[in-house]
């Protein structure tokens, strides 16, 4: 498990106006434990992630809902109440004190969602385009609910529940935001065209169905300015029934208009995840690699990857900065272990979603291991 004796991995690098000591990131994790009812982040979450910020690196909190029209997975947090901005200063507070930053992943499911999820109110996407996908609810997982068209005089509301959201992130004691452009979610729906089938300005063209993503992102970097706003996008993924024509020129136009935002980073899923599922045996890393040719800020890197992959995608320099997922589930100090090249903690899938501490808050320290063997 141990990198490269000269691995850039851990040298320092800018995020922003941060000077982080090293280049392994958590990525943002949906686990599905906020108080219910509210969505509203607990003591529970405040220690996870207070756990998690012992390498004083970057932490990108899980995705949290803009409105409660963007649920659509029972246990995720939201930003869209003051109870919950209480609940996030716990978070926020937690792992500052620990000396580590974290951004807030403003999200917003569009069709993949249930009625249940969204007061009765049927999910929105770009078009109705008839998809296969489960959510949760309170009867566990279940098919997506039908969708409907967003009436084009309802997508200004959109943008400004992501500007709010934005707002609200500030308030919670955030260093910054991420806007949630990729895994099939609202976002990502009006960006590909095997989702988006409009014809007036939000469909047809790249330009068009880009515009969205870019009104979002230009909202969002007017609340938290320059350095402080990252973008996510998963090119060419498939997950809920994802696709598009020309992936090629779709993301690189996307990647292309983001320059002019100055953003904190550009987080790129790679393809070879689909899902939550672990990497399709075989499959190399290959978008951050062709969108560093145009994206001309810091690429972060996630999808599937291990210290070994991690530590050459950074040297390689086709990534600054590489998210982990699985590992830093099951290893709150994950930094020190890739450096040390000790070894990791599995992890448990049965409790990734939902539960309580178990898999959650309760993985050990290297260095409780350590204690208890002694």
């Amino acid at each position: 498990m141990s990198t490269p004796p000269k691995s850039n991995l851990f040298t320092p690098v800018q995020i922003g106006p941060f000077t982080l000591p090293h280049r392994v990131v958590m990525a943002p994790l949906t686990r599905l434990r906020s108080e219910q009812p509210g969505d509203i982040p607990g003591d529970l979450m405040a220690k996870m992630y207070g756990q998690r910020a012992s390498g004083r690196g970057l932490i990108i909190a899980e995705a949290t809902t803009v409105s409660v029209l963007g649920r659509g997975y029972l246990g995720a947090p939201g930003i869209y109440s003051d109870a919950q901005v209480v609940g996030w200063k716990k978070v926020t507070e937690a792992v500052h004190g620990k000396g580590g930053r974290i951004f807030l992943q403003l999200w917003h499911v569009g069709r993949q969602s249930h009625t249940d999820m969204t007061n009765g109110v049927a999910p929105v996407a770009p078009s109705v385009v008839p998809f296969e996908q489960v959510v949760v609810t309170g009867d566990g997982w279940v098919p997506v609910s039908p969708h409907r068209a967003l009436k084009i005089e309802e997508i200004p509301g959109i943008v400004d529940e992501f500007r709010r959201g934005a707002e609200r992130a500030k308030a919670a004691g955030f260093d910054g935001v991420e806007i949630h452009g990729a895994n099939g979610y609202l976002l990502d729906q009006f960006l590909q065209d095997g989702s988006n089938k409009r014809t007036d300005v939000y469909g047809g063209s790249v330009e068009n169905r880009a515009r969205l993503l870019l009104e979002v992102t230009e909202a969002v970097v007017a609340v938290w300015g320059a350095g402080r706003v990252g973008v996510r996008i998963a090119p060419s993924g498939t997950w809920a029934s994802m696709s598009d024509s020309n992936p090629e020129v779709t993301f690189g136009y996307v990647a292309e208009q983001l320059n002019r935002f100055d953003l904190a980073y550009l987080h790129v899923v790679e393809p070879r995840i689909v899902g939550a599922e672990a990497p399709m045996e075989g499959q190399p890393a290959v978008a951050a690699a062709q969108l560093r040719k145009i994206f001309k800020g810091t690429i972060l890197a996630a999808g599937g990857f291990e210290p070994e992959g991690a530590a050459d995608i950074v040297d390689k320099g086709d990534a600054d900065v590489v998210a982990f997922g699985r590992h830093f589930a099951a290893n709150p100090d994950l930094p020190k272990r890739i450096e040390l090249g000790l070894p990791l903690n599995p992890y448990d899938r049965n409790t990734f979603w939902g539960g309580d501490y178990r898999g959650y808050s309760d993985y050990p320290f290297y260095e409780d291991l350590e204690n208890t063997a002694a």
